[in-house]
């Protein structure tokens, strides 16, 4: 597996998933975005739920959690829920792990799909999932989280916080920060407030874990901006700018959503910067 400074870096599936493809790429035609991913005869396309484990330093680090178990039959049929595909558990046991070896979970946000599986239910109770982990939100987020608006309301579901918001190893952060050895956040608000993207720097080589800012290849455009962001006109400034960055650093993108790509870079294309070099993690 890769290695990046002190840290050997697994993909951990945790299921796959369907939202809405208009929803998805908001005022961007179909007949456009239809051509990257193609939908479903409910108009929905898939999506990964791909986390990242960092393995080092005495600690195991979780980056975003997925989906979890505790949602409704309703829930899966709405959301095309594959658990069969994949699933946390499993994919933690395939790399030698349980959620008790997990020091660490840091949440890029606390929509359904990134840290529901930090609840999971437990002799008929909910319960954490990593009992023995320090779980990183940003305190600005945790507070939106606890109060959210009519328009993104439905994307937290309450219940999976509140064993979290009970527990003393709920720690909140203040920004863009270091976190740990080689390890830092950056906040951006147009997803959603106080998103926090995770940056990973080994002695050649960074990679950024860029959750919801860029949920597939297929959104780097600048105009393909998710109908779910509470500000798209934020998220397009953030975006040109977080892009210009990570290709003048030479970074390497990791993609928590695309049901095909991992890991690319960025390359300048006839249309302006584009994805390449689309690869698994394995091939860092």
């Amino acid at each position: 597996m890769p290695q990046l400074g002190p840290y050997t870096l697994h993909t951990i599936e945790t299921g796959r998933f369907g939202l809405d493809g208009g929803a998805m790429f908001g005022v961007v035609p179909k007949p456009l975005w239809e051509k990257r991913i193609a939908p479903d005869e409910q108009n929905r396309i898939p999506l990964a739920m791909r986390c990242l484990l960092l393995e080092g330093n005495d600690r195991l680090i979780l980056i975003d959690t997925g989906l979890g178990d505790t949602y409704t039959d309703k829930f899966a049929k709405i959301f095309a829920v594959d658990h069969e595909h994949s699933e946390l558990h499993r994919s933690l046991e395939a790399v030698g792990f349980s959620a008790a070896d997990v020091t660490d979970v840091v949440l890029t946000h606390l929509h359904f799909d990134h840290g529901g599986g930090c609840t999971t239910r437990r002799n008929g109770a909910l319960a954490l999932t990593f009992p023995n982990a320090t779980h990183y939100v940003q305190r600005a987020h945790w507070n939106w989280a606890q109060n959210p608006n009519p328009r993104e309301k439905n994307s937290f579901l309450q219940e999976n916080l509140e064993p979290l918001a009970a527990a003393p190893q709920l720690h909140l952060l203040d920004g863009d920060v270091p976190l740990f050895d080689n390890i830092s956040v950056r906040t951006v608000f147009g997803h959603t407030e106080a998103q926090q993207l995770v940056k990973i720097d080994g002695d050649e080589q960074t990679l950024v874990f860029v959750a919801d800012l860029l949920p597939t290849t297929a959104h780097v455009p600048l105009p393909y901006v998710m109908g779910y962001d509470v500000r798209p006109l934020e998220t397009m400034k953030e975006k040109k700018a977080f892009l210009e960055e990570a290709h003048a650093e030479g970074w390497h993108l990791f993609f928590e959503h695309d049901p095909e790509v991992a890991v690319a870079n960025l390359q300048e294309g006839a249309k302006g910067l584009e994805t390449t070099n689309h690869r698994s993690l394995a091939d860092l």
